[in-house]
């Protein structure tokens, strides 16, 4: 009767949804890099080095990230660098902006002074989905037979047997 975990979220007068508290967005601070995917139905800050994709409802890229794969997110503010596709709703790119790849969007603002190599391109009503779960299929990644690539250096000389 009093307890709290038999209620639920919603308003017991009127029967409506609760809103959601806000939550501070996630921060990937300047030191710091990683490399995989970021996924979030939140906010994501980005002033370090991501080298992987990023799935976000908010994306805010500092001036001091580099962000390497592709961005998928509803809103995405670029200070920063970013090599790879971008599929947004609401893309701003200011003038500390330096983009080199596809965008895909609803809304783009590109303010005087960014940098942008590659196309750009409006997405028709119902065309942008975001998905919460990326996914992983392992039978193409076989199928194509993909091998780790190791890069040699000019003055690396190849052993002849």
């Amino acid at each position: 009767m009093f307890s709290r975990a038999n209620k639920d979220k919603t308003n017991q007068t009127s029967g409506t949804p609760m809103p959601k508290k806000r939550v501070p967005p996630s921060i990937i601070s300047a030191d710091l890099v990683i490399t995989g995917n970021l996924v979030s139905e939140g906010e994501i800050q980005v002033d370090g080095t991501v080298k992987g994709d990023i799935q976000s409802k908010d994306l805010l890229v500092g001036e001091t990230a580099l962000i390497e794969g592709e961005i998928m997110a509803e809103n995405l503010r670029v200070h920063g660098k970013v090599v790879g596709q971008i599929k947004a709703l609401n893309v701003s790119l200011a003038k500390s902006s330096h983009v080199i790849g596809d965008i895909l969007h609803d809304n783009l603002s590109i303010e005087t002074g960014a940098f942008l190599e590659g196309h750009c391109k409006r997405l028709s009503d119902g065309e942008f989905t975001l998905n919460k779960k990326p996914e992983l299929r392992v039978a193409d990644v076989k199928s194509k037979n993909i091998a780790p690539t190791h890069k040699q250096d000019s003055n690396t000389k190849k052993a002849s047997a």
